[in-house]
């Protein structure tokens, strides 16, 4: 099976020009109005945040991006200038105080910053709430606890001029597209996995069940119903009459488990310092010669027991001096006493030298393994994961928490992910994919999955071609960015392998709609692919929404829209404010609601949703336009 993954930029990030003076910033189309969005970035993410933004929502959105002539510029340009969009941009070195302000920073309801550069997201961050108290802040960062410091951080500046937040939705989210974009990719190099949403402490799984199936394991709800046809599209949340319509002609996508994960910090054991390879130490054959040794000396002791009578204590002790050849010579004690002692001397001769050496190539690799670890000769049915970038050090971190063996291939040694590696005791192979010899060091040949998250589209799909002629059914993950290149790829291998599924992902479209989604003011919780299409998953308050407020469970379903899932049980007073990441006792959360369950507007759900859905919803309870 073969899933293409199309692209967004790794890396770089914004810089300074003219010798670290700004340049003045200047509108390239109409200047922005009062109560819109701003997004800042030229990368893909920025891109397809400002047209889920413009496009989904029908809001008004200001790009405040270095140049329209670089990167994403010229697309995000084209919005602006011929999408139809309610689009503007603004040109700017660096996002420094007359660039926010030009803007329209002091007037906008929302602000994003999705450079691909933290330092300079921070800096922004950190201007714009000074320059506007009372603005939304949906900030991008890779380091994760770097961000919970920052969200902290500035929603106590935000209390310290303007007071309690409960009343205003003003604070600082924190997303990386890596997370959100990582749990999809997993899912789509595992065969037979389901699609996860992982936020932490909470953790969605879904499963796609095959139309012929007779007896699908047990599920909660049915998320959607597989396209009907080549080029057609898959219906989204469908209702219950729909789903028994279909029968088993259509494959379909469900709610499989709903669980909290565990473990979401470690638990403190006696152990040796993190990333000592211990097993390395201690190889095999080390192990069997200490084990030999250990029951020579035991028969020896036995031996020396039964021939002279002494005490057992006594006897052990002088077996072990005649094996390492420190007793004294038995003169003048009997014949069995001192041919015992002679068989002692040979033997213990002949096993030392060999645990010397087992002892010495177990040192010497002990210190290769900490430096690097060349994959096993064995190894077999494995992911070989190309790529140790931002996306490709997240999707490795799970799949070592899944138990999954990895093999990674990298060019640069002193790349991200490289000491993630280590310090997970990955093999790695340092070498450039595109010369001969690399993929077969990585064992391309045994292995289950290539996931190829390299930021080069030649490179990766290289690397799937490759793997396509090694074995045809070897499933194969991509990332490819250009939608035309990608359609065209996935095409052409459903020809050359017909018995292999080909679809296609993009990690800034997966994060889009979660970026989009903070930015209107409501927590996602994160985005499951199905086919083409996006399901979000949502925490929201149901006061203020009157096709949710009064309604009972089956009447607030609209099929296609939304789905309410689960009911959030904890008090208001102690409700907490960000589902995805806080670890949470799994009664906080109550799963398999009666649909005659009436929602009050104290309630808080999660749902599934649309991204027409949650658009449709976060405009029905649009706050008041900020006025300055």
């Amino acid at each position: 099976m073969c899933s293409v993954v199309r692209k967004g930029a790794d890396g770089g990030g914004i810089g300074r020009q003219g010798g670290g003076v700004s340049t003045p910033a200047h509108h390239l189309t109409p200047p922005p109005r009062a109560g819109h969005l701003v997004v800042c970035g030229d990368d893909a993410l920025a891109q397809r945040l400002s047209y889920e933004l413009a496009h989904v929502y029908g809001e008004h959105v200001t790009v405040l991006l270095p140049s329209v002539h670089r990167n994403h510029g010229p697309q995000i340009d084209d919005l602006a200038r011929g999408g139809g969009l309610s689009v503007s941009v603004v040109e700017a070195a660096e996002p420094d105080d007359d660039a926010l302000r030009s803007a329209g920073v002091p007037g906008a309801m929302a602000l994003a910053l999705v450079y691909r550069d933290d330092r300079a997201n921070i800096h922004a961050a950190l201007r714009a709430r000074r320059i506007n108290p009372n603005i939304r802040l949906v900030v991008r960062l890779y380091n994760r606890k770097l961000g919970r410091h920052l969200e902290e951080l500035l929603d106590r500046a935000v209390v310290a001029r303007i007071g309690d937040l409960s009343a205003r939705d003003v604070t600082t989210t924190v997303l990386s597209d890596a997370d959100t974009a990582t749990p999809a990719l997993v899912a789509a190099a595992i065969s037979g996995a389901g699609k996860v949403v992982q936020a932490d402490g909470l953790l969605l799984r879904a499963a796609e069940r095959p139309a012929d199936e007779r007896d699908p394991a047990p599920y909660l709800y049915t998320l959607a119903l597989a396209s009907d046809g080549v080029g057609g599209s898959p219906e989204l949340l469908p209702d219950d009459g729909t789903v028994a319509a279909a029968g088993r002609t259509r494959g379909r996508t469900v709610l499989e488990t709903i669980t909290l994960e565990e473990g979401g910090a470690p638990v403190n054991r006696p152990r040796l310092p993190q990333g000592l390879p211990v097993a390395t130490l201690f190889p095999p054959r080390l192990r069997y010669a200490i084990f030999g040794l250990v029951t020579l000396l035991f028969v020896f002791a036995g031996l020396t027991w039964w021939v002279t009578g002494d005490p057992p204590l006594r006897a052990a002790y002088r077996s072990i001096l005649d094996v390492f050849g420190m007793g004294d010579p038995a003169i003048g004690e009997g014949t069995g006493r001192q041919v015992l002692q002679v068989l002692s001397g040979l033997a213990g001769m002949a096993l030392m030298p060999v645990l010397f050496a087992v002892v010495l190539e177990s040192l010497g690799t002990f210190r290769t393994a900490t430096t690097q670890r060349p994959p096993p000769r064995a190894i077999a049915n494995h992911v070989v994961l190309l790529g140790l970038g931002k996306i490709g050090t997240r999707v490795l971190d799970r799949l070592c928490d899944l138990g999954i063996p990895v093999v990674c291939v990298e060019r640069d040694p002193q790349a991200l992910g490289i000491a993630t590696a280590h310090a997970r005791r990955v093999p790695v192979v340092i070498g450039d994919v595109t010369r001969e010899g690399v993929l077969e060091a990585a064992h391309i040949g045994t292995s289950r999955v290539l996931l190829a998250l390299t930021s080069n589209d030649a490179i990766n799909l290289e690397a799937a071609l490759y793997a396509r002629e090694v074995d045809p059914e070897l499933r194969v993950a991509m990332r490819l960015f250009d939608d035309d290149f990608a359609k065209m790829v996935n095409r052409t291998l459903r020809e050359s392998y017909p018995n292999a599924l080909t679809r296609s992902r993009s990690v800034s479209s997966l994060s889009a709609p979660a970026f989009a989604g903070a930015v209107m003011g409501r927590q996602i919780l994160g985005a499951i692919p199905v086919e083409r299409e996006v399901l979000l998953f949502a925490a929201i308050d149901v006061a203020g929404h009157p096709e949710l407020q009064g309604q009972t469970v089956a009447e607030a379903f609209r099929a296609g829209l939304w789905r309410v899932l689960a009911l959030d049980v904890a008090d208001p007073a102690e409700r907490r404010a960000d589902l995805g990441r806080d670890a949470a006792p799994q009664r906080d959360l109550q799963w398999e609601l009666h649909p005659g369950y009436l929602l009050r507007p104290t309630d808080r759900v999660v749902l599934a949703t649309t991204r027409q859905g949650l658009a449709q919803l976060l405009q029905a309870n649009r706050g008041p336009t900020p006025t300055h």
